[in-house]
């Protein structure tokens, strides 16, 4: 197998490193010091900087103004965001336009992909379901009205919901289809309620009662709640990837010039056991990551589906991220805590992360079904 990425992925990679140089981790208010969000919107200026490098366009074609590029590009750029802990909806906007362009009608893809690569339209996912536990497909019901389509039900913690322009929300049919419905900001029968993560980012909660969208604004084709789910949590992925990394970086750093008894306590045989170990962690999240974010951008087939690569990458980004957390804040002591320092920051948003791809149990079970349905020879 050639692990190389090709020209154009890194182009994305270095341009991504070359807009998030600037960018401060603790830049907003401390969440540990924050009751509520630790900023009313995203960070606006730097949405726009990447507006102008075309980041916000990789996945889109050529007549959308895009690069064409693929989930592991886009995989490479989120890795570099979360190092940084970039407050942009990179992530749901870039899923949710290549959703729309890959499963959507023209309508949409007139109305909505030109303009969300030229960052003036912002999308979200809403893939959390009615309590964050069970599948986000069943929290919202669709029903045809005639030629709209009337939507009930609700779904939680919707990140950037305040930004958001349009909220691509899954729904299941009487049928037991699913469907895609791009709810627009301000839709009549629609309500936000206030929400917070524990990074201290605002999220919403999305109420929908009797909900009317044009038929043209909801995606029915077999297959794209789940390609879009499987890109939403390979995304995720990388961003843990990316925070986990930046997070081993900075406790080596410290390691090297703590000293205890004379000696930096890098050299401490039980640090160095610790730091391999999240090191190892770190590769396997990576190994598994470009897996499955080169099983959706290829479509390859495989002895098991797509979504068997994702669960295995997901178990190993949950259980990784935490303990990569634990184990910086474990090294350094009262410090990792002190919140004029940005490590406690990046433990927040590791346990966001973690929060939104599931236990890894869950992970693993899923990983069983698809084992028990689709038997390796």
């Amino acid at each position: 197998m050639d692990f190389t990425f090709t020209e154009e992925q890194q182009a994305a990679a270095e341009a991504a490193k070359g807009v998030f140089a600037g960018v401060a981790p603790d830049a907003v208010p401390s969440p540990a010091l924050t009751p509520g969000a630790v900023a009313d919107a995203c960070d606006h200026a730097l949405w726009t900087k990447l507006a102008d490098a075309d980041l916000l366009s990789l996945l889109l074609d050529a007549r959308y103004g895009g690069a064409g590029l693929d989930a592991i590009a886009l995989c490479l750029v989120l890795r570099e965001s979360a190092r940084v802990l970039a407050r942009v909806p990179l992530l749901e906007s870039s899923a949710a336009a290549a959703a729309v362009q890959a499963f959507g009608g023209e309508e949409a893809k007139s109305a909505l992909l030109a303009r969300a690569g030229r960052g003036e339209l912002v999308l979200t996912v809403a893939a959390h379901g009615r309590t964050g536990h069970d599948p986000a497909e069943l929290a919202v019901t669709a029903r045809q009205d005639g030629e709209a389509w009337l939507l009930d039900g609700a779904q939680t913690a919707v990140p950037w919901a305040y930004d958001a322009d349009v909220t691509v929300v899954p729904a299941h049919t009487g049928t037991g289809r699913t469907v895609l419905a791009l709810v627009p900001r301000g839709q009549e029968g629609v309500v936000l309620a206030e929400q917070f993560s524990t990074s201290g980012e605002r999220l919403g909660e999305l109420r929908l009662e009797s909900a009317r969208l044009a038929a043209r604004y909801v995606i029915d084709a077999d297959g794209a709640w789940e390609w879009l789910r499987d890109l939403l949590a390979t995304g995720t992925c990388a961003l843990a990837l990316g925070l986990g990394e930046r997070v081993l970086r900075m406790t080596g750093e410290y390691t090297s010039k703590r000293e205890q008894f004379g000696f930096p306590i890098a050299t401490f045989q039980a640090v160095a056991v610790q730091a391999a170990d999240r090191y190892i962690d770190l590769r396997a999240m990576e190994a598994t990551l470009w897996q499955a974010a080169w099983r959706i951008a290829s479509g390859a087939p495989g002895a098991l589906p797509a979504a068997g690569d994702v669960a295995v990458a997901k178990i190993w980004a949950a259980e990784g991220v935490r303990r990569v957390v634990q184990t910086a804040q474990h090294l350094h002591g009262g410090f990792g805590a002190d919140v004029d320092y940005p490590l406690h920051r990046y433990h927040a948003w590791a346990k966001h992360l973690e929060l939104s791809l599931g236990p890894a149990a869950a992970h693993e079970e899923a990983l069983g079904d698809l084992l028990a349905a689709h038997p390796l020879a």
